[in-house]
């Protein structure tokens, strides 16, 4: 059984990292469901322990978040916010500083690629009205959400994991990873004006961004959500807890139910599916085969255990590496140290390359449909240097502060 739980576990994760599979119409949901479902037909895990193995908790904050996050769209205030931003741009390195700024604050608040999914075709739309080149200013828009989502619990996938299993408090989270976000961003800055110095001459005309529909009664009731939210994470009430209640309050409404419901199925489904695979080979003892190898690198401290984790997000993608090393941060000399340091490595390393995480191909995607090509090699430039110097400055800022 040992061999048939073996090869499931490495198609899974294979499949997972390319997202999709040759010849047939599969993406990373169902891939990862398969492969659940391969591992209870095999017996490696069984139906009692994949039920046991859902994170509940993580699930409920997702769909919770991504309520909220509906809530906010369908009021225009992404679009109002973004657009506000933009037009205090001077020049192409305001422009550029007004897209990382609004882009990375944002996504520390909600999740990145609700923020990617909105902003892509405003820069693009922007860029190519004042006849610049989009694509410097795309790749400021992917890299300042990875990086500003860096931040805080809600502001990735990974990081909703991550603040589950390690019960640490939204603020302390938010004060020990904040800085890294902030000085990250301003590194998106440096290097992309640096790589792209052709864009980054002269000035720009007056920017003129369409007035976005803005629904009024929406707006001011989400933001006032929000904002208790907000508070009810800063005085550390339960994060699970309060996100479910402010999601309620947002159904209560006359708005069309499908519309407010605006949850990506697919996401939870792909969590679901890598919550049952990492409980399979919890159960089957390869998490300890595997930990017992690789011990001596997570227990060296910050910089070793960033670059397993950094190493292990682009090999298999940063949600599975998560959920990889979750199992051993507690064990560690210092747990909260290594949690944050893993929500640190795993959230910077998606800058890697454009594949290396969601928000990225969102950016690309979306950025297609406008007929404007981001291609590997262009995101290469810039996402080499920003992550191995936002990863660098992040371990020694985490070394510093213990």
């Amino acid at each position: 059984m040992i061999i048939f739980t073996i090869a499931i576990v490495v198609v899974t994760y294979a499949g997972v990292a390319i997202g999709n599979v040759p010849g047939l119409r599969m993406n990373r949901a169902t891939i990862a469901l398969v492969g659940a479902a391969a591992l209870i037909a095999v017996g490696s895990i069984q139906q009692e322990e994949a039920f046991a193995a859902l994170d509940v908790g993580t699930l409920l904050l997702l769909a919770s978040m991504m309520v909220i996050n509906a809530n906010l769209r369908l009021s225009g205030f992404f679009e109002l916010v973004g657009g506000r931003v933009l037009e205090f741009a001077k020049s192409p390195r305001m422009l550029l500083a007004a897209v990382i700024l609004a882009s990375g604050v944002l996504s520390a608040l909600f999740l990145n690629d609700t923020i990617c999914l909105l902003f892509t075709p405003l820069v693009v739309d922007l860029t190519t009205r004042l006849k610049r080149d989009p694509i410097p200013y795309l790749i400021g828009l992917a890299t300042a959400t990875n990086v500003g989502s860096t931040a805080t619990i809600t502001g990735n996938p990974q990081n909703l994991i991550i603040g589950q299993a390690s019960g640490i408090p939204y603020l302390t989270f938010l004060t020990h990873l904040a800085p890294i976000a902030l000085i990250g961003m301003g590194v998106c800055w440096v290097v992309i004006v640096l790589v792209f110095p052709q864009e980054f001459q002269g000035t720009l005309p007056p920017i003129e961004v369409e007035a976005p529909q803005i629904f009024q009664p929406l707006l001011w009731r989400a933001l006032a959500v929000v904002a208790g939210l907000l508070v009810a994470f800063l005085i550390g009430l339960p994060i699970v807890s309060s996100a479910c209640v402010a999601a309620g309050l947002l159904l209560i409404s006359r708005i069309r139910p499908h519309k407010l419901l605006d949850i990506d199925w697919g996401l939870l489904a792909f969590f679901g599916g890598l919550f049952v695979v990492t409980g399979a080979i919890e159960v089957t003892g390869l998490s300890k085969d595997l930990f017992d190898a690789i011990s001596p690198v997570i227990r060296g401290g910050v910089g070793p255990l960033s670059v397993a984790t950094a190493a292990l997000s682009n090999v298999i993608s940063n949600v599975p590496a998560v959920l990889l090393l979750r199992s051993e941060m507690d064990a560690l000399a210092n747990p909260q140290q290594g949690w944050l340091t893993l929500a640190m490595s795993s959230t910077l390393a998606g800058n890697l390359t454009l594949l290396g995480s969601a928000a990225n191909l969102i950016v690309a995607e979306i950025a297609a449909t406008r007929g404007v090509k981001l291609t590997f090699m262009a995101y290469l430039r810039a996402g080499v240097p920003i992550t191995l110097i936002t990863i660098t400055l992040g371990v020694l800022w985490l070394t510093f502060i213990g």
